[in-house]
């Protein structure tokens, strides 16, 4: 058994999706990046990765790499969850969490969760998804951006 811890953030700006968790959730801002800027799958790619020890998603997906300019998210988690079946993992289980102010994402999570699901080809129960705020502090809190944690649980094919 191996664990694999991820995180990361992106700040909020106007003019773009909102995209967390593999579907596109309802606000007037988006999130930042060279890709969708899906937090959360970025977590969970990263904390997959870094479970199996095959580096980080900024490895494997360069931010100055254009093939990966406004790229789906969903595509790098399965690029992820292939590599570690063919590193010889299987993922037992992963538990996330996104941490934003604004918008409340709680009525998202069983589809955000559905489409990890499909996306890795494991099962629904594999799969955790929470959301928080942070009562106004930090940068989540003033609505600047949002991040997402991840740890994940793998264990070796053969066991």
């Amino acid at each position: 058994m191996r664990i694999g811890l991820g995180y990361d953030v992106h700040k909020l700006v106007p003019d773009r999706q909102l995209w967390l968790g593999g579907i596109e959730v309802p606000h007037t801002l988006g999130l930042l990046g060279h890709s969708d800027a899906d937090v959360l799958i970025h977590a969970i790619c990263d904390a997959l990765l870094g479970a199996a020890a095959l580096g980080d998603i900024g490895k494997h997906f360069p931010d100055n790499d254009p093939q990966y300019k406004n790229i789906d998210s969903k595509i790098l988690l399965k690029h992820c969850s292939q590599l570690l079946h063919d590193s010889g993992y299987r993922i037992v289980n992963i538990d996330s969490i996104i941490v934003a102010q604004r918008p409340k994402v709680g009525p998202y999570i069983p589809q955000m969760r559905q489409t990890l699901s499909q996306c890795m080809g494991i099962g629904i129960d594999q799969i955790s998804v929470k959301a928080t705020t942070t009562e106004h502090l930090g940068f989540e809190g003033r609505e600047e951006g949002i991040s997402a944690h991840a740890v994940v649980m793998i264990d070796n094919l053969t066991t």
